[in-house]
């Protein structure tokens, strides 16, 4: 691999994602992309006690299901990224305690997944064979955690978004036929000074402008060379803002920019406000529809940047603002 400009790595021999699977929660289930997820939960408990020990078997069955789909014996897995939005990555931790496999815990917010495939996609490209992508996201842990208890009932705001619950897991591997990560920009912290924990779409939006600029400029590419733009969780008040940003600087994404969370829910029948986020949003409209895209040939070109806000319930209580981040990885046929 070579380095680009200042973020971005080019792959000479470009990693595979060989294979990907996703389960999701029962909002999902009712929203544009059901057909896509290999399992629709009913419930949120999935027959768990607590919603954090339904992430945790979220997650697990998830990676369960890669694997199997992949037909590589989960010896033959050399290391797995995880990740999600709970205090120290519980989710991922617990949930995949029994794995055995070499395992490393990300955090990166929402963002968390792209991380995941970067770091794997480097290495994949220093020699390792098999690696495992995850990340999870529950409505109701997370909801718990950063923002009210739903007991509560708190009204939102319309610039609030719908944590996904659900999961998306892939395989890179050193080798193989495609769809082929072929450039990771690795974004930078951007604070803007954003307070509005319900909001996190401007909180995240500049983030995405650094990384998508970041890109362009280091691999001299422009916005028309990709089919599909993907932001990962800005939602509609946030890929507003990224759009206009965007043509501030000169680069019109209008036409084939969207955002992972205004793709998986219907906003008009499912009163999800500003759309999707959380770790799992990224993942499993990854993992199910853009996945089955790739492989149908229907996108051939593919700039997937995940956007996470650096935030926790403690900063937020003592006044902080959100930082925010975005990664991004180019995939390609």
């Amino acid at each position: 691999m070579k380095k680009l400009g200042k973020q971005t790595i080019k792959f000479d021999n470009p990693p595979t994602v060989l294979e990907a699977a996703t389960i999701v929660g029962p909002k999902e289930a009712e929203g544009p992309l059901a057909q896509y997820f290999d399992k629709c939960l009913e419930d949120e408990f999935w027959g768990e006690k607590t919603w954090e020990k339904a992430e945790s078997k979220i997650i697990k069955e998830t990676v369960n299901t890669v694997v199997s789909k992949s037909g590589i014996p989960s010896g033959s897995i050399d290391y797995c990224f995880a990740g999600d939005l709970l205090n120290q990555c519980i989710s991922s931790s617990f949930g995949l305690r029994e794995l055995n496999i070499p395992f490393l815990g990300i955090f990166g917010a929402c963002s968390t997944f792209v991380e995941g495939m970067s770091l794997a996609a480097i290495f994949a490209d220093s020699g390792i064979s098999n690696i495992l992508c995850a990340a999870s996201s529950h409505f109701c842990s997370a909801e718990k955690q950063f923002r009210f208890p739903l007991e509560l009932g708190n009204q939102r705001p319309p610039s609030a978004q719908w944590t996904v619950t659900g999961a998306g897991a892939t395989i890179i591997c050193n080798s193989g036929n495609g769809p082929y990560i072929t450039h990771v920009t690795t974004g930078k912290i951007v604070d803007m000074g954003i307070k509005d924990a319900n909001n996190m779409g401007a909180a995240m939006a500049p983030a995405a402008l650094s990384t998508l600029l970041a890109h362009f400029q280091d691999t001299g590419r422009s916005p028309n060379y990709y089919d599909v733009i993907l932001t990962g969780d800005l939602g509609y008040i946030g890929k507003e803002i990224l759009t206009e940003l965007a043509m501030d600087k000169g680069y019109n994404i209008k036409n084939n920019y969207n955002d992972c969370g205004v793709l998986i829910f219907d906003k008009n029948s499912q009163d999800t406000h500003s759309g999707g986020s959380g770790c799992g949003c990224c993942a499993s409209v990854f993992s199910g529809y853009l996945m089955h895209e790739l492989r149908n040939k229907k996108l051939s070109r593919l700039l997937l940047i995940a956007t996470g806000a650096l935030m926790n319930s403690t900063s937020s209580q003592q006044g902080e603002s959100i930082p925010g981040i975005a990664h991004a990885i180019s995939i390609e046929l």
